[in-house]
């Protein structure tokens, strides 16, 4: 199974993931295609920069689109005039704006202050990347990213998620960011996406309603869950969108997995500080030939009166998600405790194919070991719908299904 792994040792920005995606091998005419799909008047400038004696990538999203010339990169690429800026939020009726996560950034811009203009709202944003001509599985992520985004300033500011306001200048740079994100993201197929803990960095940012300690509200709230640290540089590290794309990813947090690395792309952050590669790198390969055994963690409450049959719950997840559950289970269920243990669990490497039935097209999941296919099943979701659709059993779209990928070439 292809996969791809995430070293987040100087944090994650959405420039910094475009950066990544280039440099490990997606053409950057994939990533300009997004941009102008989007028709904002917005393009890419690509160069190669130098940080901490390490080269790598750096993309900045412009306004415009006239031809660059002249530039330090080998990729083709357009620029005008001046760098967006980092998207920032307004509230209404509230009258402050609020830069990213409630601050002014620090990782990947420079400070800036901006005219107090109406934004555009998530539904605005939503209805904006519909009608793009992308492809639906980009449009879906970047959807998804920006509502996670959304929901964290909905939460941190106590409003709805569609009274959050995005400003304008900042929001073209957020799209563009999100959306050619996911189209990088969806050209390299990656079967399952891996990253390490966060580093956060530190320090203290200034936010509209004060000075916070990084990382910055909405960014701590997209990071609920996720293993972080603070170390090495006293700057922010993480910024929204690229928590918001991360989140977005749902990637298994922890080291890198046995894995044959044939593509390795860095990603450059604005800054260059001395003596530290401010950086995403980003490992693509395939998985190890072997089944793919990783560790999980298994929570087990009894649910039982006296005398009474009692029900076994069992709920296996990744040990970053147990603290999370470990309240659900409790606060939902009668029990008055949790029994915690770790095991090792062997997977098949997995992937999928299509296949037409009398009943339409039909997903299979595919599991193979070392190359070797050794089970295939149907998607039950797309068995129940086409059941519905055409008011024939679940079980007879599955087997047509069966057949169906068993006669392929």
């Amino acid at each position: 199974m292809r996969i791809a792994y995430l070293d987040c040792f100087a944090g994650i920005a959405g420039d910094m993931f475009l950066g990544a995606l280039i440099d490990a091998g997606v053409p950057p005419q994939v990533l300009h295609d997004a941009t102008a799909a989007l028709n904002l008047n917005a393009s890419l400038k690509i160069e190669t920069v130098d940080r901490s004696g390490i080269s790598c990538t750096k993309v900045h999203v412009l306004e415009g689109d006239t031809l660059a010339e002249g530039h330090s990169h080998e990729h083709d690429t357009q620029t005008h005039q001046q760098p967006l800026r980092d998207e920032a939020y307004s509230q209404q009726p509230k009258t402050q704006h609020l830069h990213k996560g409630g601050h002014t950034h620090t990782h990947d811009h420079e400070p800036h202050t901006h005219e107090h203009t109406h934004g555009r709202s998530l539904s605005v944003i939503r209805t904006l990347i519909q009608a793009a001509p992308l492809a639906e599985p980009v449009k879906q992520t970047a959807i998804h990213a920006f509502e996670l985004l959304g929901a964290s300033e909905a939460k941190i500011h106590n409003v709805s998620v569609e009274n959050i306001h995005f400003h304008e200048v900042g929001a073209v740079d957020a799209i563009v960011d999100i959306v050619a994100a996911s189209a990088g993201i969806h050209h390299l197929q990656i079967g399952a996406w891996y990253c390490s803990p966060l580093n956060v960095g530190g320090g203290m940012v200034e936010c509209a309603h004060g000075t916070f300690p990084v990382p910055a509200p909405a960014t701590a709230d997209l990071l609920r869950g996720i293993p972080t640290y603070s170390a090495h540089v006293q700057k922010e590290l993480v910024t929204p969108t690229g928590a918001a794309l991360l989140r977005a990813l749902d990637p298994i947090v922890g080291p890198q997995p046995a894995m044959k690395v044939e593509a390795i792309g860095y990603g450059a952050g604005t800054r260059n500080p001395k003596d530290f590669p401010n950086v995403l790198r980003l490992s693509i390969g395939e998985s190890s030939d072997a089944a793919f055994e990783q560790t999980v963690t298994v929570l087990t409450p009894v649910i039982m009166k006296k005398g009474r049959p009692g029900t076994l719950l069992t709920v296996l997840c990744n040990e970053s998600e147990s603290a999370a559950l470990q309240k659900l289970i409790l606060s939902e269920t009668s029990t008055l405790g949790i029994r915690i243990r770790q095991d090792r669990r062997t997977t098949l490497d997995r992937s999928h194919s299509t296949v037409k039935t009398e009943f339409g097209e039909i997903r299979m999941k595919i599991g193979s070991l070392a190359g070797e296919e050794l089970n295939a099943a149907p998607e039950f979701e797309d068995c129940r719908t086409a059941a519905l659709q055409h008011n024939v059993p679940v079980k007879k779209v599955q087997q047509a299904a069966i057949v169906a990928y068993r006669q392929k070439p």
